[in-house]
């Protein structure tokens, strides 16, 4: 998925940082407690720069 304009490339690295996770997790490649914090983060700065991202568009 392409994003362009103000934010685009964090918010695409940050939400392909999730996918990756998850698949960490649903593959048993760590335990699931280990990389859960580090999930919740990724989806937490994907969330803050949708955010700014649509303040700065104005929408």
């Amino acid at each position: 998925m392409k994003i362009d304009g103000f934010g685009g490339t964090v918010i695409e690295e940050a939400d392909e940082s999730c996918y990756w996770l998850e698949l960490i997790i649903e593959g048993d490649l760590l335990p699931k407690e280990r990389v859960e914090s580090l999930l919740d983060e990724a989806n937490q700065i994907t969330a803050i720069m949708v955010a700014s991202r649509k303040t700065a568009r104005g929408t």
